[in-house]
């Protein structure tokens, strides 16, 4: 159901502003970590969020997805800041690539995301639950020293994924562990079923307790040197020091450049992925959405495009949908996309009084709360209903997940892609047909009817070649297309010709409903 037709978008406001604070407190350290990586002003972060939540939620018709800074950016994005003159200059092409993207809404093009199967869509899903499972351990245990947010299994601080869980259990600090530790409890607590029923429990969701707990714990060890949280494992927020100075500090588009080739293939390129990236985002959230809504394609990009010319303008990094955070926001109890837009509000409303509080925030604890959401996003028994599906569909969705795990989200959606489509070939080119065997009343002969599929192309031409030279001689074949919507000039070539041979093995060849054929010479 597409979000335009909730009536009243307000009617679930206590479910999504409960969702926003705990995407909030999600977004803040996520934005700052990507902004990190990719060699912006952290200020470029909590901009781009604030825009992505607001912005694009106010024009999305997506009622669960969240948009703002995208981790798969992060290489395209260090890349274009590291080549091109200025910071200002970067943001000319964030401006443009927003234009690219709502000239792709406008010429929609949100249909190439039906193309990806969903074998590939569910073990993306999977591999991204996995991923930040792997990846918050480390935070979990008190080591910090990878970004928080980052995705891709080899990391700018040499480490990988694996080694990093490794260095983490050599060095772990009593502090974080335990708040991390009890942040698990809180979760499981309130994710039993028994307790989920109590109205308590229901009108506090977990993961602002493990927020809160985190807090507390925090202060509480404060005097005891061995547990004290040390400020690496904190939230860190940039101190703004008043609007004007802020403001004042903000950098805009420099448009010296604006006929530069080199602006133009960035702007390209940042539009093409932060589109795909949101059209996967987007569909991945619909597939595991309640309420089984669908949400716009095409209003989904024009919504993305107006997002990165108001990111690029104020001096932000591009956005795209983002699976994470929609995911957290949907395991958080959101119902519309109110939820997304408060949880902009509340970035840029915090990000200028309470910074000072946030930056108390253990990161174990927000830790624990992508943890918990990572295992919902790969639950084993995904992995066991893909089993019973056969390899057509499992292999695609575990090719996918390992390729995931050990590149990124990008490179591992296309080898998954690239998987799928061959098993839809492969399945497509042995089953361009279907055959009824049968007895003449009369005669006593086997009688055989083979009745083509409604798509027959030039990929079933030798299969099919090889089937009929195997046809026992001294019977009646029947070839029937009356379901048949195309058949390859080729393969109705290969039919006739087949016509010639059949009469020196005594078959008795009948063609029903095929095309007219017109031999080709050369």
């Amino acid at each position: 159901m597409p979000y335009d037709r909730i009536p009243n978008p307000f009617r679930f406001w206590k479910q999504d502003a409960s969702a926003a604070l705990v995407v909030f407190l999600i977004a803040l350290p996520l934005n700052l970590g990507i902004a990190m990586a990719s060699n912006a002003p952290l200020s470029a972060g909590i901009i781009s969020g604030i825009v992505g939540g607001i912005v694009v939620g106010l024009i999305s018709g997506s009622a669960l997805s969240v948009s703002g800074p995208a981790a798969g950016l992060t290489m395209i994005v260090f890349n274009a800041i590291e080549v091109l003159p200025s910071y200002s200059v970067f943001l000319t092409a964030v401006v443009l690539a927003g234009i690219i993207q709502i000239a792709f809404g406008l010429a929609k093009v949100g249909w190439i995301s039906l193309f990806f199967p969903s074998a590939v869509i569910k073990g993306m899903l999977a591999a991204i639950g996995i991923v930040i499972v792997l990846k918050q351990i480390p935070h979990l245990l008190g080591l910090d020293s990878n970004d928080f947010g980052e995705m891709e299994f080899f990391q700018k601080n040499g480490e990988n994924t694996f080694s990093e869980i490794f260095q983490a259990f050599l060095g772990i600090e009593p502090g974080p562990l335990i708040i991390g530790l009890i942040s698990v409890a809180i979760l499981l607590l309130w994710n039993w079923k028994k307790v989920k029923r109590l109205k308590f429990f229901k009108l506090l969701p977990g993961p602002l307790v493990v927020v809160l707990i985190g807090l507390l714990l925090k202060i509480a060890f404060d005097p005891i040197p061995i547990l004290k949280i040390e400020k690496a494992h904190l939230v860190s927020l940039p101190v703004v020091n008043g609007w004007a100075t802020w403001f004042a500090e903000l950098s805009t588009p420099d448009w010296s450049y604006l006929l530069n080739t080199k602006i133009w293939m960035i702007a390209f390129t940042l539009a093409l992925v932060a589109s795909l990236e949101t059209l996967l985002s987007v569909e991945a959230i619909d597939k595991i959405d309640p309420e089984h809504r669908q949400s716009p394609k095409n209003r989904e990009l024009f919504a993305q495009g107006a997002g990165n010319i108001v990111t690029g303008f104020l001096g932000g990094i591009p956005i795209s949908a983002v699976v994470v955070r929609s995911s957290a926001n949907l395991d958080s109890g959101a119902r519309t996309k109110l939820s997304a837009i408060l949880h902009g509000v509340l970035l840029a409303v915090c990000f200028f009084l309470i910074v000072n509080v946030l930056n108390q925030i253990p990161l174990a604890s927000l830790a624990a709360i992508l943890l918990f959401t990572g295992y919902k996003l790969s639950r084993p028994i995904l992995y066991r209903s893909y089993l019973r599906l056969g390899k057509n569909q499992y292999r695609p969705f575990f090719i996918t997940i390992i390729a995931i795990l050990l590149t990124d989200l990008l490179i591992g959606m296309v080898i998954g892609l690239a998987v799928g489509l061959y098993y839809i070939l492969k399945a497509h080119y042995q089953t361009p047909f279907s055959l009824e065997q049968d007895q003449e009343p009369d005669s006593g002969k086997q009688s055989l009817i083979i009745h083509l599929g409604e798509i027959v192309s030039f990929l079933n031409k030798s299969h099919f070649r090889n089937f009929l030279d195997q046809l026992p001689s001294d019977s009646k074949v029947v070839i029937d297309a009356s379901h048949t919507r195309y058949l390859d000039q080729d393969v109705l070539e290969m039919i006739h010709d087949f016509k010639q041979t059949a009469q020196e093995r005594n078959i008795r060849l009948e063609m029903r409903h095929l095309p007219r054929y017109r031999r080709t010479f050369s």
